[in-house]
């Protein structure tokens, strides 16, 4: 097997927009410290759908984005850090719900850079022939772990869900997929913790935002070299949608002057897991990245964990 290749992405978000005005009701803040700080403008919150809800809506658009079948998948990979029920796992209650039959189906849960992680996952298992296509998904529930009266958390955090189909590579053809560069900093995972029954949010934001803002470039480009691609021949680039701040201060050391850099932070807030896959699908749907383009992918975050690999868009 030669690789993987995305052949389709969805992507959805609850229908509930929260302002940065309404959250000058919560918690002292306005618009202006808001942007200047995060970047962020609005959120999505969920009201009434669950995770599974979330999950299974931008799957089903990939799916039909994708003209598979649901018989036709036969792995499914949820990466998500706000998953409540802990059996059956996220995975399988989606695949329930989409009728998909006896796949292979775990969560994986590195927080923030959980779909580069799920991603890297789901091309390996292809592969290692254990399994023909697979149903990536990114979604989160952020808001659950919100303390709304903290203004350095409540600002920032938001739901949605983004979903890829992926599939093997026939033969012959250029892998779609590229090699992870992942890992982590297990030594400074107290930067951002998600803690207790109820669990609660918070996060060293000047630390994260140091590491992001030098670790990060570096790392980004060995992404590129792993993938025998130049950052100037990048065609897009899709950083983990954590502060506004974070991304250009990434993009421009990355040197990818070509390329169409993602800011769905500005209108969909932090989305932790589901923010790459939401960003890079709304690209796509746009027509901002075409099929064939060579696009980054990075994600980091709660860990400190981070992957990232160059794909090809659908």
């Amino acid at each position: 097997m030669t690789g993987s290749r995305i052949v389709a992405l969805g992507h959805y978000q609850p229908p509930k927009i929260l302002t940065n005005a309404d959250l000058a009701q919560l918690v002292d803040t306005d618009d202006e410290w808001i942007r200047s700080r995060v970047g962020i403008r609005q959120r999505h919150i969920a009201v009434d759908e669950t995770l599974v809800d979330l999950a299974t809506e931008a799957a089903q658009k990939a799916l039909a984005s994708s003209g598979r079948r649901p018989e036709e998948i036969d792995l499914v990979v949820v990466a998500t850090c706000t998953a409540v029920e802990r059996s059956p796992n996220t995975a399988c209650a989606v695949a329930a719900r989409l009728g998909i039959p006896s796949p292979a189906a775990y969560d994986i849960n590195t927080v923030c850079s959980g779909f580069s992680y799920a991603l890297a996952t789901a091309d390996h298992a292809i592969r290692a022939g254990a399994a023909r296509r697979a149903l990536v998904i990114g979604a989160e529930r952020m808001s659950d772990t919100v303390d709304w009266s903290d203004r350095s958390t409540a600002v920032i955090f938001a739901d949605g869900a983004g979903a890829a189909v992926v599939e093997a590579e026939p033969d012959g053809g250029s892998p779609g997929i590229g090699p992870v560069v992942w890992g982590s900093e297990p030594e400074r995972g107290d930067a951002v913790t998600i803690t207790g029954w109820k669990p609660v949010i918070s996060q060293q934001g000047q630390s994260v935002f140091r590491w992001a803002t030098t670790q990060i470039a570096p790392l980004a480009r060995q992404t590129c070299e792993r993938a025998g691609i130049e950052p100037s021949e990048l065609k897009g680039f899709v950083a983990h949608q954590a502060n506004l701040r974070i991304i250009e201060a990434i993009a421009g050391k990355l040197g990818a002057p070509n390329a169409v850099i993602a800011r769905d932070v500005i209108d969909s807030g932090n989305t932790s897991a589901a923010s790459i896959p939401l960003a890079l699908s709304k690209l796509v749907e746009r027509g901002e990245l075409v099929s064939g383009d060579p696009v980054l992918l990075f994600g980091f975050g709660g860990g400190l964990a981070y992957a990232g690999q160059v794909i090809r868009c659908p």
